[in-house]
């Protein structure tokens, strides 16, 4: 029998939320005025991530998950540089969490290289340029080669992957490279490549393969002012290293 009472009826139209829910929403709360407050470089990983997954998923707790997710994957970065089929076997991420994910990692990347893509040489925003390189490239499990082609004034034309390849090796074409370059008007080259295994230290073959595109480079004026090898451990310059 139902209860004619006000009180009981508009209890039974309009329950009041659980404890737990007051809980989740109260914690959630203070992770974001904390994070108003202090800053993101004051939050450790998982807080910082906690609240990239707020935005993800919306009316769920994301402590546990983003805590979970750095243990998987190691680190910050690492979890947005995930694929999705990895993502996919997180419990508590669907098709719709991991789309916003990478959606997040897009947005990244694209201030990243927005810091780098101004009027300004790129040769004076180098440290810009090296972690924008990190946070595209130093946890893909494969190998990748890019290009930073550049005018005159050494200012960003185009930020291309030219090449993709397996876990230790990227096939490279020098005579595309320069094909590229003069299709573009680029007077000068960075390029980019990263190792999965973390090591960054060139081998004999990225010594060779850089010596090869700077030798046809040059007589057509095209300068090669580095080629960078990023690794999760650092990153290597072969013009730092005199190879170049």
């Amino acid at each position: 029998m139902m209860s004619d009472r006000p009180d009981e009826l508009a209890e039974a139209a309009f329950p009041l939320p659980r404890p737990e829910a007051d809980d989740h929403a109260g914690h959630r709360q203070r992770v974001r005025e904390r994070f108003l407050k202090v800053g993101g470089d004051a939050l450790e990983d998982y807080e910082l991530l906690e609240l990239a997954l707020q935005l993800v998923i919306p009316r769920k707790d994301t402590k546990g998950l983003a805590k979970t997710l750095l243990r998987e994957f190691g680190s910050f970065s690492a979890v947005f540089n995930a694929g999705e089929a990895r993502l996919g076997k997180i419990k508590g991420l669907g098709e719709t969490s991991i789309a916003h994910i990478k959606v997040i990692q897009a947005v990244a990347a694209r201030f990243g290289r927005d810091r780098i893509d101004s009027e300004q040489p790129i040769l004076s925003s180098w440290s810009q340029l090296i972690d924008y390189c990190r946070s595209q490239m130093a946890f893909q499990s494969i190998e990748q080669f890019r290009i930073l082609f550049l005018d005159k004034k050494n200012r960003l034309i185009a930020d291309e992957v030219q090449q993709t390849g397996t876990v230790d090796h990227t096939p490279v074409y020098p005579r595309e490279v320069i094909k590229r370059s003069l299709e573009l008007s680029a007077t000068a080259l960075i390029l980019v490549h990263n190792h999965p295994s973390g090591d960054p230290a060139p081998s004999s073959a990225d010594v060779r393969m850089t010596r090869e595109i700077s030798d046809i480079a040059k007589p057509l004026g095209i300068t090669l002012h580095d080629h960078l090898i990023i690794g999760k451990s650092g990153h290597a310059s072969l013009r730092g290293l005199k190879l170049l």
